[in-house]
């Protein structure tokens, strides 16, 4: 394999070619006034080139994110910049990516990341930063997870700050509802984030077992609960999801958490829901997936979102999922609702919510590259959606002579 130094100079060459053709703009920040031209181009203004071919040559598309961090670049728009290299990728000029990728990718298996131990690590990286952190690009109801806005007349989603709040509390609402909760209902929740849907439950009258494994979250969410007079309605533990021992329960709910499980333990988790569930319950998970080609691809890779940001992120594909619960389920899909174009709109708000609260992050601690790094996670996120690379679901499941879709 060519040396790194090689690589770099191979990149320095090529990437301007490639720019041009997808009509992107790379200019020297100490030509900017100069080199820029009035135009829809997307623009990248390089304040290193060094650092910014050297990490494309060193770590290969996860170098972007890399040099990025390392404030060797930045872009005018940085979501629309990326969502149109995640286009490129599925086009013509795109297979000069698809065709270096090879070379440069660094490919590293996670190891035992998905067991008792490695979950809680993956979990607690993420999610143990600050309550305080998240706090202040969240809602005030604390969820870290897609919203689900209305629709206004003209056919566009009435996303805004504003309404986020109103929008996560619509997605809990139809989950609780297609499971069926309401008072008297016995809920387990696997994956309590910081407590949105459990106290949601509980004020249908359910009586809720919510189950985490970061120990910040529950801190944070047992105090809620006291606050919101609702001990006597909602058990908060630390507990993994293998490690819950018997229980029967009208309905099972787990959002966005099945992306940090791990194929390899996708039946573990299936027989739990199973173990857990009474014959005439349901179960509402609420999933990240990959389009299938993506996941097909990357499930062996170790992502710049895995190295920098949340080590045991890995979505499925849907029809991946699918194929899973039937071959290691008694479990069948009876409702699906898939909608991306909503967390795109909710990680735009995370991020507008992020940046203006630079001064914030900042006197918790938390300095440049940390900043820069999550300005790239939520941008990236963003992008994914909108190009349809990622998408998020909501899948409804009960016992297979309940009938059903498998698809």
């Amino acid at each position: 394999m060519p040396s790194i130094r090689v690589r770099s100079e191979l990149f320095s060459r090529l990437l301007p070619v490639l720019a041009k053709r997808l009509d992107i703009q790379l200019i020297d920040s100490k030509e900017m006034a100069a080199a820029a031209r009035p135009s829809d181009s997307h623009k990248v203004v390089i304040h290193s080139a060094e650092a910014f071919y050297g990490r494309l040559a060193a770590g290969g598309i996860r170098g972007l994110g890399e040099s990025y961090q390392d404030g060797a670049w930045g872009a005018e728009d940085l979501v629309g910049l990326l969502c149109r290299l995640l286009a490129a990728t599925d086009s013509r000029p795109g297979a000069w990516l698809r065709a270096l990728r090879p070379v440069v990718s660094q490919r590293r298996g996670d190891g035992d990341a998905y067991s008792l131990a490695g979950a809680r690590q993956s979990i607690s990286h993420h999610y143990d930063l600050s309550n305080l952190l998240f706090a202040l690009f969240l809602d005030e109801s604390m969820t870290y997870s897609s919203a689900l806005f209305e629709v206004g007349d003209d056919g566009r989603l009435l996303a805004d700050r504003g309404l986020l709040a109103a929008a996560q509390n619509r997605k809990y609402d139809r989950l609780l509802d297609l499971v069926k909760v309401g008072p008297g209902s016995r809920l387990l929740e696997i994956g309590t984030g910081w407590g949105g849907l459990a106290i949601r439950a509980a004020e249908r009258g359910a009586q809720v077992r919510t189950v985490t494994i970061s120990a910040e979250q529950l801190k944070f969410v047992q105090r809620r609960v006291r606050e919101c007079g609702l001990e006597s309605r909602i058990t908060a533990e630390l507990r993994d999801y293998r490690e819950l021992g018997a229980g029967q329960y009208n309905a099972i709910i787990s959002i966005e958490m099945i992306e940090a499980v791990g194929q390899q333990y996708w039946p573990a988790y299936f027989e739990v829901l199973e173990q857990q569930l009474a014959p005439s319950g349901r179960i509402g998970l609420q999933v990240i997936t990959m389009r299938p080609d993506r996941f097909s691809s990357s499930r062996n890779s170790r992502t710049w979102v895995n190295e920098y940001v949340f080590p045991g992120f890995k979505p499925p594909s849907a029809p991946a999922l699918a194929a899973a619960l039937r071959q290691h389920s008694g479990l069948t899909i009876v409702d699906r609702m898939a909608f991306g174009p909503h967390f795109a709109e909710t990680l735009r708000i995370w991020r507008e919510s992020f940046a203006d609260a630079a001064d914030e992050v900042q006197a918790l601690g938390f300095g440049d590259v940390f900043q820069r790094t999550w300005e790239f996670y939520l941008a990236s996120c963003e992008a994914s959606f909108r190009a349809g690379h990622f998408d998020v679901n909501q899948f409804i499941l009960a016992g297979r002579d309940a009938g059903g879709s498998d698809g």
